[in-house]
């Protein structure tokens, strides 16, 4: 692989650094020290695997590590001052901050992008006249991942949550990705918020785009216009990977606190959404990554507030919580996975259990953790990759 950052090129093959076009000569420890962070970029690397990845696990010093580490930042023009390429955070390791771009994979006249590689941005028209924004990257099986709440095709690429994410099944798939209506950079002056109206959206851009046949990855609220569209075109459907779903919106469920849930939601971001550093924002966005980093947390709420206007964050919540697929369920004839963290507070497990159980054949994945979003810094970060590259065939 070729790594291309600002400036900068590693070529794994050859060995070879080079800064401004220029050979760099490194330690052999110090090159492949940088060729661990920049493949871990999505991610914090500790010190132990540090050692287990660059010395085979051998009895290492920290000043040792401290040493190379330095040697590294010098070598592509960092300090440890500015931190711009190799940030450390104390107590828990390194990680590979600046851009990155895999140079082993080009572009192709499709508007692909490499994986890990931002999206060309492309528009297409709604049932209703809706403008959507969609884009695609990397190579492979098409991949639809079906909008949610609440993204920007721009900024998700900048977001320590979403570009790992995106990052990882652009490496292995064409991801085609868009904003849903009212959000991002798709019209928001828009009226219709109904699950026909989000269904029809998927269905414009996957026509736009010229997919006949694909997969579909869905998050939250993205599974009940999923499912929906899968039992209507089952012809057009491989496969569904539904991540943290429902079939039905907690201002229909039968549980009083689920219907007090959905009301406190609201109420956070009537009075909150406004406001940059609003601690409402903070209460909402660490409630869907409750064991997110400090800079996830506040990357989310910061996202949230470039992807959706206070009135349009409000409607949008309310129609989601108002979404019911339960008889469509039995329809679905495409392979399906679920995938849904056992501790979720936004969508109880119980959510992810009935679906699979209603789902014919579908096959249930449990993560072990309390995050909506699946974050790059916890266990449940491979098992959900592997679970995806499982089904979804490669």
């Amino acid at each position: 692989m070729k790594y291309d950052f600002p400036d900068s090129r590693i070529d794994t093959e050859k060995r070879e650094l080079r800064v401004g076009g220029i050979l760099r000569d490194v330690e052999p420890q110090v090159f492949d020290l940088l060729v661990v962070l920049i493949e871990n970029r999505h991610r914090v690397v500790g010190r132990d695997e540090l050692v287990e990845k660059v010395w085979a696990g051998r009895v290492v010093s920290e000043a040792t590590i401290d040493a190379r580490i330095n040697a590294a930042r010098r070598a592509v023009g960092d300090s440890g001052r500015t931190q711009s390429i190799i940030r450390t955070f104390p107590r828990r390791g390194f990680r590979f901050v600046a851009e990155v771009v895999a140079a082993a994979e080009d572009s192709d006249a499709r508007g692909r992008r490499p994986g890990g590689s931002p999206p060309e941005i492309h528009f297409c028209t709604s049932f209703d006249g809706t403008t959507i924004a969609y884009g695609r990257s990397g190579s492979g099986p098409p991949l639809l991942r079906a909008g949610h709440w609440l993204t920007h095709l721009q900024h998700d690429w900048h977001c320590p949550i979403w570009q790992p994410f995106l990052g990882e099944l652009s490496r292995t798939y064409h991801v085609l990705q868009y904003d849903q209506r009212a959000n991002g950079l798709s019209d928001w002056n828009v009226e219709d918020l109904s699950l026909e109206a989000f269904v029809t959206d998927l269905e414009a851009v996957a026509d736009t785009a010229g997919l006949d046949r694909f997969a579909i990855i869905a998050s939250s609220q993205a599974v009940p216009v999923s499912i929906a569209f899968a039992a209507r075109f089952p012809e057009r459907v491989t496969h569904l990977v539904l991540h943290g779903g429902y079939a039905k919106g907690r201002l229909l469920r039968a549980e009083a606190a689920e219907r007090e849930k959905a009301e406190v939601h609201l109420t956070l971001m009537r009075h909150g959404w406004a406001t940059p550093g609003s601690p409402f924002l903070q209460a909402f966005s660490s409630f869907y990554i409750p064991d997110g980093t400090r800079e996830q947390i506040e990357s989310l709420a910061s996202q949230q507030l470039l992807s959706a206007s206070p009135e349009n964050a409000v409607r949008l919540r309310r129609a989601f919580d108002s979404f019911d697929v339960t008889e469509l369920l039995p329809q679905v004839s495409a392979p399906t996975l679920v995938i849904h963290a056992r501790g979720d507070a936004v969508q109880p497990f119980e959510q992810g259990r009935e679906l699979a159980a209603a789902i014919r054949g579908a096959e249930l994945v449990v993560l072990e953790s309390r995050n909506h979003a699946v974050l790059p810094h916890e266990p449940a970060w491979s098992v959900f990759f592997e679970a995806v590259r499982r089904h979804v065939p490669c």
